[in-house]
């Protein structure tokens, strides 16, 4: 597969994790995730990073200057020269023209297409241990004894509050309001390519791999 640009779309519980390092170790480019780019830029002290991290100690959003700003500096290192995957930026349309005036040409924005049911199916299946922190689901990857962690012995899983069935679909309610304008800006310019992420993870990343190759 040919080195490229890319940015991953994708609801929460779509994959995007799974499906970015897979791309990442087949075409040996970078994933570059918004949460860790704050964060080296943060630990580097550069004036972007120290700006971010005033806005994450108070537990406040970043604003989008900044993040434009730091995402700039993370595509002129090294490693991205010859390709990227950009996970979680753009996340608005203004940071998607920003980057498009910075002269950034993604090659793709793949986005990946899961329906509402099977969000809420993956997300309100997972579990976890109130002792040990242990994860699991319940079609994916079940405790071996109902109910009971298979790390610490104890009894009572839990389902953590946002992935409650109602909690999910508000969620996806958001995320398509926020996300509708985006690929209508990436269509517009003919890089937008859906994706139908449903079924195995393995099928999902064939279905991406043909699509890239089609670039």
């Amino acid at each position: 597969m040919p080195k490229t640009k890319l940015m991953l779309l994708g609801p929460p519980g779509a994959g995007k994790g799974t499906q970015a390092e897979r791309i990442t170790e087949a075409l040996e480019i970078p994933h570059i995730s918004t949460g860790d780019m704050l964060r080296d830029a943060r630990d580097r002290g550069t004036d972007l990073g120290k700006k971010a991290a005033e806005y994450m100690n108070a537990g406040e959003l970043v604003p989008d200057d900044v993040v434009i700003g730091i995402v700039e500096e993370r595509l002129e290192q090294d490693d991205a020269q010859d390709g990227f995957v950009l996970d979680g930026f753009p996340r608005t349309l203004n940071q998607a023209e920003a980057l498009d005036g910075q002269g950034v040409k993604l090659d793709a924005v793949l986005s990946l297409e899961v329906s509402e049911s099977e969000i809420v199916r993956r997300l309100s299946g997972r579990l976890h241990c109130p002792e040990c922190g242990a994860g699991y689901h319940k079609s994916f990857d079940p405790p071996q004894t109902e109910d009971v962690c298979d790390e610490c012995g104890h009894q009572g899983l839990e389902r953590r509050k946002d992935d409650q069935p109602e909690v999910i679909r508000e969620r996806m309610r958001t995320y398509e309001e926020n996300t509708d304008p985006l690929k209508s800006f990436y269509a517009d310019r003919g890089v937008l390519v859906r994706i139908d992420g449903e079924g195995s993870p393995e099928a999902v990343a064939g279905r991406i791999a043909q699509a890239i190759d089609a670039v």
